[in-house]
């Protein structure tokens, strides 16, 4: 299977859109969350359609050199996405934070995870922060990120659950200004 991690433009934003609401059902198998009032998975009430969800993502394409919107492609086909942020977006000290991480479900378990996140690292050099849910409902992502970057970085990564401005979280932190 041919993979590719791409940098997406304002022209390619709607495929990470179109996937987004299922990275958000996705997520909801963690924290036990049901749609709003209008069936959008958010928060709030306020978003009633897919496209006014669709707006707030807006964000992905407008900071150019400091937000950055991965594609995920197998085989010609989208499989998931990586949204990157770099400063300000990010905790003091870090460089870069991984705050969005999705793959499709039939595509899992056959390293393309893996794959997608250590292209996104070796393109990008510096301290590294990413964290997700803690909880029991979530045992498979806490692996894949705990494999994945104690691969990447031969073990040389910090794990901690602390408090976030997103809530309590397992948080990971690396530095790969030596690879």
């Amino acid at each position: 299977m041919k993979i590719e991690v791409k940098l997406t433009d304002k022209d390619e934003a709607y495929i990470i859109k179109n996937l987004y609401p299922l990275y958000l059902y996705d997520l909801s198998g963690h924290h036990g969350n049901l749609p709003n009032q209008h069936g959008i998975y958010e928060d709030s009430d306020d978003y009633r359609t897919l496209q006014d969800q669709y707006e707030v993502q807006n964000i992905w394409w407008e900071k150019p050199d400091i937000l950055f919107p991965f594609l995920i492609v197998a085989d010609g086909t989208p499989a998931g996405f990586i949204l990157l942020a770099t400063p300000p977006h990010c905790n003091k000290g870090i460089d870069y934070f991984i705050n969005e991480f999705f793959l499709l479900q039939p595509l899992r378990g056959n390293n393309i995870a893996e794959y997608a996140a250590n292209q996104v690292f070796e393109r990008f050099k510096g301290n590294w922060e990413l964290f997700t849910n803690p909880s029991e409902k979530n045992i498979v992502g806490q692996k894949f990120w705990r494999k994945t970057i104690s691969n990447y970085t031969k073990g040389n990564y910090v794990e901690e659950r602390d408090e976030t401005f997103d809530g309590y979280k397992l948080i990971f932190r690396f530095n790969n200004m030596d690879k």
